[in-house]
């Protein structure tokens, strides 16, 4: 996590039904990062932080190296907004200022490539989502990006067969919602996407 108004959410909730060991971790509290060999899978959540502002988050740096050793051990990796671009960040893509802030619920549409994966295949080829952010994840040049938005170019992206960034969010829950709301009422000024 990248604060405490972002939470797993539905993710979490879904671990402890399913009876997987999950565990959250604050390193912007200076927690720190788990082993590698202490998990299977790795997903990064959002927060108010940039990639693109490494010196005022300097832990993020340390993210950004366990995310590189999980891709590179073949373990699942997913990130949500912020996460989506430390993932891009661990692989060598650059994060970029979004076209446009997009706040709200707003549809995305599935590229061709995002018609056929095997995540997004049963999915309707434009679906509404929660959207919260300012950056855009990076491209490396094995990325398929598989959907896009109005105001944002690359809203999911897989970066390996187990690597997935997901600029949106798929996981809040309408108290997250809410949290968000609360935590950030500055974010909310009217805009294009907002």
């Amino acid at each position: 996590m990248h604060a405490d108004f972002e939470t797993p959410g539905v993710i979490e909730d879904w671990a402890r039904n399913k009876n997987h060991a999950f565990q959250v971790f604050k390193p912007y509290q200076a927690q720190a990062l788990p082993a590698l060999e202490k998990f299977d899978s790795l997903i990064v959540m959002g927060g108010p932080q940039s990639p693109l502002e490494l010196k005022v988050s300097p832990y993020l740096k340390d993210e950004i190296e366990l995310i590189r050793e999980a891709i590179q051990a073949q373990k699942i990796v997913l990130g949500f907004c912020l996460g989506a671009q430390l993932i891009g960040k661990a692989l060598g893509a650059k994060t970029e200022k979004s076209p446009e802030r997009e706040i709200g619920i707003y549809p995305i549409s599935l590229t061709s490539a995002g018609l056929e994966d095997n995540v997004f295949k049963d999915f309707p080829e434009q679906f509404n989502v929660i959207h919260w952010h300012n950056d855009m994840p990076g491209l490396t040049k094995d990325a398929q990006l598989l959907a896009f938005s109005e105001g944002c170019p690359r809203q999911a992206i897989r970066y390996r067969e187990k690597v997935y960034g997901l600029q949106f969010h798929m996981e809040i829950t309408q108290q997250g919602i809410q949290e968000l709301i609360d935590a950030c009422p500055s974010n909310l000024k009217p805009g294009k996407f907002v």
